[in-house]
């Protein structure tokens, strides 16, 4: 893989990467970091990536496991610490990610639910995915995923009461 042929790469799946880190860590900047740390990754050991699939769903996977791994890091339990003194430091804004006023209602309340089910959410709804998709790329069984996306749904409507979302009033 040369050079151009990596720019493109990037340019393709920058977005759609950046979205699922945003919604593991929920901070724009560290998300950054994750993006651009796959790519590196990526580049680097491109002879063990084999054209079996598709390149999108190969970032995927490294995206959300660079995710979990910064969760689990010292770094992000430091950045908490900091949050919890300085509660200025650690909000951000969504504008960037979420453009229209109800998407960023159900955003917000997508990321304010645990990590389980947000993840399985964002998953199939943002980024369309299959069930055997994201269980492929969350690395769990398809029953667990369609148990997420239950419970998931079932604490949006909780926390959405009064808005209305065509999508999980038809489920």
């Amino acid at each position: 893989m040369d050079r151009n042929e990596l720019i493109e790469i990037m340019d393709q799946h920058t977005e759609h990467l950046l979205r699922i880190a945003y919604c593991y860590v929920m901070d724009l900047h560290a998300a950054e970091d994750i993006v651009q740390e796959v790519f590196i990754k990526f580049y680097s050991n491109q002879h063990k990536y084999e054209e079996r699939g598709e390149v999108r769903a190969y970032l995927a996977k490294m995206t959300v496991n660079k995710s979990k791994d910064y969760l689990r890091s010292w770094n992000y339990r430091k950045v908490q610490l900091q949050h919890k003194f300085s509660p200025q430091a650690g909000k951000r804004n969504l504008d960037g990610l979420v453009k229209k006023e109800e998407q960023q209602l159900i955003g917000e309340a997508i990321l304010k639910l645990p990590l389980k089910q947000r993840e399985v959410l964002v998953h199939f709804y943002f980024n369309e995915m299959t069930i055997g998709e994201i269980a492929s790329t969350v690395s769990i069984p398809e029953s667990t995923v369609k148990t997420r996306l239950t419970r998931g749904r079932e604490l949006l409507r909780n926390q959405l009461r009064g808005i209305e979302w065509e999508v999980l009033l038809n489920e």
